[in-house]
Protein backbone atom coordinates (compact mmCIF):
# COMPACT_ATOMS: atom_id res chain seq x y z
CA UNK A 1 0.00 0.00 0.00
CA UNK A 2 1.74 3.21 -0.66
CA UNK A 3 1.16 6.60 0.54
CA UNK A 4 0.86 10.14 -0.61
CA UNK A 5 3.32 12.75 0.43
CA UNK A 6 2.57 15.35 2.28
CA UNK A 7 2.23 18.94 0.41
CA UNK A 8 4.93 21.15 0.52
CA UNK A 9 4.09 24.29 2.58
CA UNK A 10 5.10 27.05 0.33
CA UNK A 11 3.73 29.74 2.29
CA UNK A 12 5.70 32.90 2.75
CA UNK A 13 7.45 33.26 6.02
CA UNK A 14 8.62 36.87 6.64
CA UNK A 15 10.93 37.50 9.90
CA UNK A 16 13.24 39.57 10.64
CA UNK A 17 17.17 38.45 10.91
CA UNK A 18 18.44 38.03 14.60
CA UNK A 19 19.93 41.06 15.58
CA UNK A 20 23.27 39.62 16.59
CA UNK A 21 23.46 38.38 12.72
CA UNK A 22 22.58 41.96 11.54
CA UNK A 23 25.26 43.94 13.93
CA UNK A 24 27.99 41.18 12.87
CA UNK A 25 26.90 41.96 9.22
CA UNK A 26 27.02 45.57 9.44
CA UNK A 27 30.48 45.67 11.73
CA UNK A 28 31.66 43.05 8.62
CA UNK A 29 30.56 46.04 6.15
CA UNK A 30 32.36 48.96 8.54
CA UNK A 31 35.46 47.12 8.62
CA UNK A 32 35.40 46.07 4.79
CA UNK A 33 35.27 49.69 4.20
CA UNK A 34 38.23 51.04 6.09
CA UNK A 35 40.15 48.68 5.19
CA UNK A 36 39.45 49.54 1.30
CA UNK A 37 39.47 53.13 2.17
CA UNK A 38 42.95 54.43 1.12
CA UNK A 39 42.98 57.57 3.03
CA UNK A 40 42.09 55.99 6.02
CA UNK A 41 44.16 53.08 5.51
CA UNK A 42 47.13 55.69 5.70
CA UNK A 43 46.20 57.16 8.66
CA UNK A 44 45.43 53.93 10.67
CA UNK A 45 48.46 51.84 9.65
CA UNK A 46 51.04 53.83 7.46
CA UNK A 47 51.34 56.94 9.29
CA UNK A 48 52.00 54.64 12.44
CA UNK A 49 54.20 52.77 11.13
CA UNK A 50 56.54 55.17 9.49
CA UNK A 51 56.52 56.72 13.13
CA UNK A 52 57.80 53.90 14.97
CA UNK A 53 60.22 52.96 12.51
CA UNK A 54 61.97 56.50 11.63
CA UNK A 55 62.04 57.74 14.99
CA UNK A 56 63.78 54.30 16.45
CA UNK A 57 65.75 54.16 13.82
CA UNK A 58 67.32 57.73 13.97
CA UNK A 59 68.03 59.87 16.93
CA UNK A 60 65.89 62.97 15.41
CA UNK A 61 64.32 62.88 18.95
CA UNK A 62 65.54 63.16 22.43
CA UNK A 63 63.85 60.38 23.67
CA UNK A 64 66.14 60.15 26.74
CA UNK A 65 67.92 56.84 28.09
CA UNK A 66 66.56 53.21 27.32
CA UNK A 67 65.62 52.09 23.84
CA UNK A 68 63.90 54.38 21.84
CA UNK A 69 62.04 51.63 20.77
CA UNK A 70 60.50 50.91 23.91
CA UNK A 71 59.17 54.28 24.66
CA UNK A 72 58.30 54.71 20.84
CA UNK A 73 55.99 51.70 20.95
CA UNK A 74 53.24 52.00 23.75
CA UNK A 75 52.84 56.16 22.08
CA UNK A 76 52.36 54.67 18.72
CA UNK A 77 49.64 51.91 20.24
CA UNK A 78 47.72 54.72 21.87
CA UNK A 79 48.55 57.02 18.30
CA UNK A 80 46.53 53.68 16.19
CA UNK A 81 43.30 53.77 18.71
CA UNK A 82 42.96 57.66 18.56
CA UNK A 83 43.81 57.13 14.37
CA UNK A 84 40.77 54.79 14.56
CA UNK A 85 38.51 55.78 17.60
CA UNK A 86 38.58 58.96 17.13
CA UNK A 87 39.83 60.57 13.99
CA UNK A 88 38.85 58.00 11.46
CA UNK A 89 35.38 57.25 13.11
CA UNK A 90 34.47 60.77 13.44
CA UNK A 91 35.45 61.95 9.75
CA UNK A 92 33.27 58.50 8.70
CA UNK A 93 30.22 59.08 10.08
CA UNK A 94 30.40 62.98 9.92
CA UNK A 95 30.34 61.71 6.11
CA UNK A 96 27.37 59.16 6.06
CA UNK A 97 25.73 61.63 8.33
CA UNK A 98 25.79 64.36 5.76
CA UNK A 99 24.68 61.90 2.88
CA UNK A 100 21.75 60.74 4.52
CA UNK A 101 23.57 57.02 5.31
CA UNK A 102 22.33 57.33 8.88
CA UNK A 103 19.45 58.65 8.10
CA UNK A 104 18.69 55.49 5.60
CA UNK A 105 20.09 53.07 8.23
CA UNK A 106 18.05 54.36 10.85
CA UNK A 107 15.00 52.93 8.94
CA UNK A 108 16.34 49.41 8.18
CA UNK A 109 15.55 46.52 10.66
CA UNK A 110 18.71 47.58 12.50
CA UNK A 111 17.86 49.25 15.33
CA UNK A 112 20.30 52.44 16.24
CA UNK A 113 21.65 50.82 19.48
CA UNK A 114 22.54 47.92 16.76
CA UNK A 115 23.97 50.28 14.46
CA UNK A 116 26.39 51.77 17.30
CA UNK A 117 27.22 48.59 18.40
CA UNK A 118 28.31 47.45 15.16
CA UNK A 119 30.43 50.44 14.17
CA UNK A 120 31.88 49.37 17.71
CA UNK A 121 32.95 46.31 16.58
CA UNK A 122 34.20 47.60 13.37
CA UNK A 123 36.66 50.05 15.50
CA UNK A 124 38.07 47.09 17.62
CA UNK A 125 38.48 44.88 15.17
CA UNK A 126 40.31 47.33 13.01
CA UNK A 127 42.17 48.32 16.55
CA UNK A 128 43.18 44.67 16.71
CA UNK A 129 44.48 44.87 13.00
CA UNK A 130 46.38 47.93 14.17
CA UNK A 131 47.92 46.36 16.90
CA UNK A 132 49.64 43.47 15.20
CA UNK A 133 51.18 45.43 12.49
CA UNK A 134 52.18 47.67 15.30
CA UNK A 135 53.31 45.06 17.56
CA UNK A 136 55.31 42.89 14.59
CA UNK A 137 57.48 45.89 13.47
CA UNK A 138 58.22 47.31 16.96
CA UNK A 139 59.61 43.61 17.79
CA UNK A 140 61.32 43.92 14.42
CA UNK A 141 62.91 46.77 15.60
CA UNK A 142 64.16 45.39 18.81
CA UNK A 143 61.34 45.77 21.47
CA UNK A 144 60.85 43.98 24.10
CA UNK A 145 57.25 44.18 26.33
CA UNK A 146 56.75 43.12 29.55
CA UNK A 147 53.89 43.38 31.91
CA UNK A 148 50.45 42.67 32.45
CA UNK A 149 48.27 42.02 29.44
CA UNK A 150 44.90 42.72 31.16
CA UNK A 151 46.27 45.70 32.26
CA UNK A 152 46.96 46.62 28.18
CA UNK A 153 43.56 45.90 27.05
CA UNK A 154 41.92 47.54 30.33
CA UNK A 155 43.35 50.63 29.14
CA UNK A 156 42.96 50.12 25.64
CA UNK A 157 39.39 49.40 25.52
CA UNK A 158 38.89 52.51 28.00
CA UNK A 159 40.87 54.53 25.33
CA UNK A 160 38.76 52.98 22.38
CA UNK A 161 35.46 54.56 24.71
CA UNK A 162 37.05 57.92 25.33
CA UNK A 163 38.00 58.52 21.74
CA UNK A 164 34.77 56.89 20.59
CA UNK A 165 32.58 59.52 22.41
CA UNK A 166 33.97 62.64 21.89
CA UNK A 167 34.68 61.38 18.19
CA UNK A 168 30.61 60.79 17.95
CA UNK A 169 29.98 63.70 19.36
CA UNK A 170 31.84 66.11 16.77
CA UNK A 171 30.65 63.80 13.68
CA UNK A 172 27.12 64.21 15.48
CA UNK A 173 26.99 67.95 16.27
CA UNK A 174 29.38 69.84 13.46
CA UNK A 175 29.00 69.18 9.20
CA UNK A 176 31.30 67.05 7.60
CA UNK A 177 33.15 69.61 6.45
CA UNK A 178 34.10 71.16 9.85
CA UNK A 179 34.42 67.19 11.23
CA UNK A 180 37.16 66.48 8.88
CA UNK A 181 38.98 69.99 9.60
CA UNK A 182 38.80 69.78 13.53
CA UNK A 183 39.63 65.84 13.84
CA UNK A 184 42.60 66.03 11.51
CA UNK A 185 43.58 69.62 13.66
CA UNK A 186 43.26 67.92 17.11
CA UNK A 187 44.86 64.65 15.29
CA UNK A 188 48.14 66.97 14.52
CA UNK A 189 47.83 68.87 17.65
CA UNK A 190 47.59 65.49 20.32
CA UNK A 191 50.77 63.88 18.03
CA UNK A 192 52.28 66.64 19.29
CA UNK A 193 51.80 67.62 22.39
CA UNK A 194 50.19 64.33 23.59
CA UNK A 195 53.49 62.04 24.78
CA UNK A 196 53.18 59.81 21.54
CA UNK A 197 56.45 60.11 20.14
CA UNK A 198 58.19 63.52 22.08
CA UNK A 199 58.29 62.94 26.10
CA UNK A 200 56.37 64.88 28.00
CA UNK A 201 59.39 65.58 30.18
CA UNK A 202 60.48 68.13 28.17
CA UNK A 203 57.58 70.44 28.81
CA UNK A 204 57.05 73.08 31.40
CA UNK A 205 55.62 71.46 34.69
CA UNK A 206 52.68 73.45 34.67
CA UNK A 207 51.84 72.31 31.43
CA UNK A 208 52.80 69.11 31.26
CA UNK A 209 50.66 68.51 34.33
CA UNK A 210 48.09 69.48 32.07
CA UNK A 211 48.96 67.73 28.98
CA UNK A 212 49.10 64.80 30.77
CA UNK A 213 45.38 64.61 31.53
CA UNK A 214 44.90 64.34 27.95
CA UNK A 215 43.19 61.13 27.21
CA UNK A 216 46.19 60.38 24.43
CA UNK A 217 48.49 61.26 27.00
CA UNK A 218 47.08 58.99 30.17
CA UNK A 219 46.96 56.06 27.12
CA UNK A 220 50.51 56.38 26.45
CA UNK A 221 51.50 56.79 29.44
CA UNK A 222 49.39 53.86 31.01
CA UNK A 223 50.23 51.60 28.14
CA UNK A 224 54.58 52.89 29.08
CA UNK A 225 54.06 51.86 32.67
CA UNK A 226 53.03 48.78 31.65
CA UNK A 227 54.91 47.22 28.89
CA UNK A 228 58.09 49.07 29.88
CA UNK A 229 58.21 49.29 33.25
CA UNK A 230 55.62 46.33 33.91
CA UNK A 231 53.01 47.60 36.29
CA UNK A 232 50.37 46.36 37.01
CA UNK A 233 46.97 48.99 36.43
CA UNK A 234 47.99 51.85 36.51
CA UNK A 235 45.78 54.19 38.69
CA UNK A 236 46.08 57.62 37.00
CA UNK A 237 45.88 57.26 33.26
CA UNK A 238 43.19 54.75 34.22
CA UNK A 239 41.46 57.23 36.21
CA UNK A 240 41.87 59.73 33.37
CA UNK A 241 40.59 57.77 30.73
CA UNK A 242 37.41 56.56 32.73
CA UNK A 243 36.56 60.30 33.33
CA UNK A 244 37.01 60.84 29.38
CA UNK A 245 35.05 57.62 28.63
CA UNK A 246 32.37 59.10 30.76
CA UNK A 247 32.11 62.25 29.72
CA UNK A 248 32.29 61.83 25.89
CA UNK A 249 30.05 58.34 25.81
CA UNK A 250 27.32 60.87 27.81
CA UNK A 251 27.75 63.60 25.58
CA UNK A 252 27.45 61.76 23.05
CA UNK A 253 24.45 59.78 23.64
CA UNK A 254 22.76 63.96 24.72
CA UNK A 255 24.00 65.57 21.34
CA UNK A 256 24.54 63.46 18.63
CA UNK A 257 22.17 63.65 15.88
CA UNK A 258 21.07 61.42 12.86
CA UNK A 259 20.29 63.61 10.36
Amino acid sequence: MTTTPAALDLSPAPGAVPLPRMILSQAAYEFRAVVRNGEQLLLTLIIPVVLLTLFSATSLLDLGSGRRVDFLAPGILALAVMSTAFTGQAIGTGFERRYGVLKRLGATPLPRGGLIAAKTLSVVAVEILQAVVVCAVALALGWHPHGDPVSVIVLLLLGTAAFSGFGLLMAGTLRAEATLAAANLVYILLLAVGGVVFPLDKFPGGVRDVLELLPVSALADGLRQVLRHGAAFPGKPLLVLAVWAVAGLALAARFFRWE
